[in-house]
């Protein structure tokens, strides 16, 4: 996901009270009912083996997640298949991995007409700022995290689109239960990141109940890769300490050494992003799955890491805001239904998440001391 820091002017005046991002569907021109929509999207909900392969488009695509998401749909599908989008210039080697082209998901226009002239039948919507980036600026947060979904949402009912938006750990509060966190219970974020991860959970949901539109979500605990540099979340710390293990042999820790919070090995999370989308839809009984792999605190994966790296000096400066949002989320999920419906499986504990990002991590170091 990806931390965005500026927007074009059209996003500017979509995001302004009274812009076209603002509007009900039917000023915009759209015309669809809930019978008509749920005809387009029953369609669209069959099993890819089915019909064709998806075309699939990645928004927010160049943040934690979406370039693997792309490299694992484009193996499955095929490398024209997969479209990732952003508002940032891509690396060398993104652009050049397969079709990348620029979305502003607060320019309704421009969206639609991507899906359009590319024939989208499958979206996924990574575009968000994170936790602690959101709530240093709130009302960026909101435009693109909720305003940037409303836009995303009519145009996945319009064209019948099979719509997966992830949620997060963020989107529990200091009332809901922690040990674990069940599906459905009481969620009271005190984030704005949060609050709009809630939001977009029940959106989802009603524009399923009210159109038919395919909406498929998941909670996603902390991830952990290598493949991307830390995005402003409050549980980057555990990305951010294999880096600074491997360069300097010291890291500062943002959280208290005993804070608990379930996390997961990138590769887990985009394989249930994959089986959650290849499900047949008549096997999903919910719209939002929590989905769980490991659970630990920074002391654990410091001992852990030290197995590795002995000599690794560990000191902690706890950051109050960072710490406040780690204390009202769940330390671990209960993903019971999702191993139910969807036979939901992690392959990466705790020493396999370790092992694999230091071998990964060690590896780009070399490479680049090399070159």
């Amino acid at each position: 996901m990806p931390v965005i820091r500026t927007l074009s002017a059209a996003a500017k005046r979509a995001a302004a009270p009274g812009g076209p991002a603002w509007g009900p569907a039917a000023a915009r021109g759209i015309s669809f009912s809930p019978r008509q929509v749920t005809a387009d999207a029953s369609f669209h909900s069959v099993s890819f083996s089915e019909t064709d392969h998806p075309k699939v488009l990645i928004t927010g695509g160049l943040g934690q997640l979406g370039v693997g998401l792309a490299k694992l749909l484009r193996k499955r599908f095929g490398k024209n298949n997969v479209i990732l989008s952003d508002i940032r210039k891509p690396s060398s080697n993104v652009f050049h991995s397969g079709p990348f082209i620029y979305s502003d998901v607060l320019d309704y226009k421009n969206l639609r007409e991507i899906v359009v002239n590319n024939r989208i039948t499958w979206l996924v919507h990574y575009s968000a700022l994170l936790s602690a980036v959101g709530e240093a600026n709130v009302a960026l947060a909101r435009s693109v995290n909720i305003t940037g979904l409303h836009n995303i949402l009519d145009i996945a009912a319009e064209h019948g689109l099979r719509l997966f938006v992830p949620s997060t750990i963020g989107a529990f509060g200091p009332t809901s239960p922690r040990d674990p966190a069940p599906d459905l219970c009481v969620q009271r974020p005190r984030t704005i990141y949060g609050v709009s991860k809630v939001h977009a959970e029940l959106m989802g949901e009603y524009y399923h109940h009210r159109y038919g539109l395919d909406f498929r979500c998941l909670r996603y605990p902390g991830i952990v890769s290598a493949d991307s540099t830390p995005g402003g979340g409050t549980t980057d710390y555990a990305v951010q300490i294999f880096h600074d293990a491997i360069k300097t042999g010291k890291f500062e820790c943002f959280l208290r050494p005993d804070t608990r919070l379930p996390m997961m090995y990138i590769d887990d999370c985009l394989r249930a992003t994959l089986e959650v989308l290849e499900a047949p839809a008549d096997t999903l009984a919910m719209r939002t799955y929590n989905i769980n792999a490991v659970s630990f605190t920074p002391d654990e994966l410091v001992r852990e890491l030290r197995k590795h790296v002995p000599e690794l000096e560990v000191s902690y400066n706890v950051d109050p805001v960072r710490q406040a949002i780690a204390d009202s989320w769940p330390m671990n999920f209960d993903d019971s239904n999702a191993k139910r419906d969807w036979a939901w499986k992690h392959d990466y504990d705790l020493p396999e998440l370790v092992t694999t990002m230091l071998n990964s991590l060690s590896g780009d170091t070399r490479m680049a001391s090399a070159n």
